[in-house]
C-alpha cells in the first residue's frame, strides 16, 4: 500500500531542498499531486501478474503467438526517473493460450514498479512461463531511459535493448533469431 502521507512529506523536503518556497502558488498543491501520481505510477506493487494470467483457451494446434509494441513506462530504480517503450512478446502455446490483452496487463504490472529493464523483461518471461507454461517464451523490450537523456551522459533517442528466452526459444538458436526478426519488423 502506498504511503501518501509519507510521499507528500517527501516532496515538500524537496521542494524545499532545492530552495524552493513549498507555500508559493504553483507549489502548494504540488505534494498533493505527487503522492496521486506514485499511486497510479506504483500500482505493479499492489498486482499479481498471476491474477491477470488466468484466464485460458484451448488450442488444437500450439502455433505461434507473438504481441508486439506493447507500450510501457517504468521508474528507474537507480534515479527514480521513467524509461519507457515498446515490450514484445512470442510464445508457443502447449494446448493453452491466455487471452493477448492478459499480456499487456501483465507488462503493465512489472512496468508498475521501480525497475531495472534488465529484471523486468526476465520477470515478464518467467510470469508467462509459471502461469501459461507454453513450450516458450521469447521477451524483448525496447526503451529509452531519461535518466541517460537528461541527465547524465544526455545521449537522447538511444535505446536499451534486452531480451529474455525462456523454453525452446533459449534451445534453439535459429528459432530465437527467427521470431525476435519478427518481433523486429515492421509487418
Amino acid at each position: 500500500m502506498i504511503d501518501q502521507e509519507k510521499i507528500r512529506e517527501a516532496a515538500r523536503l524537496i521542494i524545499e531542498a532545492i530552495g524552493e518556497d513549498p507555500s508559493r502558488e504553483g507549489l502548494v498543491n504540488t505534494p498533493d499531486r505527487i503522492g496521486r501520481m506514485y499511486e497510479e505510477i506504483m500500482a505493479g506493487y499492489s498486482q499479481k501478474p498471476e491474477d491477470v494470467l488466468s484466464t485460458f483457451f484451448t488450442v488444437s494446434k500450439n502455433e505461434p503467438v507473438i504481441e508486439k509494441d506493447i507500450s510501457f513506462y517504468s521508474m528507474c530504480e537507480h534515479h527514480m526517473l521513467p524509461f519507457f517503450g515498446k515490450a514484445h512478446i512470442a510464445y508457443i502455446p502447449d494446448g493453452r493460450v491466455v487471452g493477448i490483452s492478459k499480456l499487456a496487463r501483465c507488462v503493465e504490472i512489472y512496468a508498475r514498479r521501480l525497475q531495472i529493464q534488465e529484471n523486468m523483461t526476465a520477470q515478464i518471461a518467467d510470469a508467462l512461463m509459471g502461469a501459461i507454461s507454453p513450450k516458450g517464451v521469447l521477451v524483448m523490450l525496447e526503451a529509452e531511459h531519461t535518466c541517460m537523456t537528461m541527465r547524465g551522459v544526455k545521449k537522447p533517442g538511444s535505446k536499451t535493448v534486452t531480451i529474455a528466452s525462456r523454453g525452446v526459444f533459449e534451445e534453439d538458436p535459429s528459432l530465437q533469431d527467427r521470431f525476435l526478426n519478427l518481433m523486429r519488423s515492421g509487418d
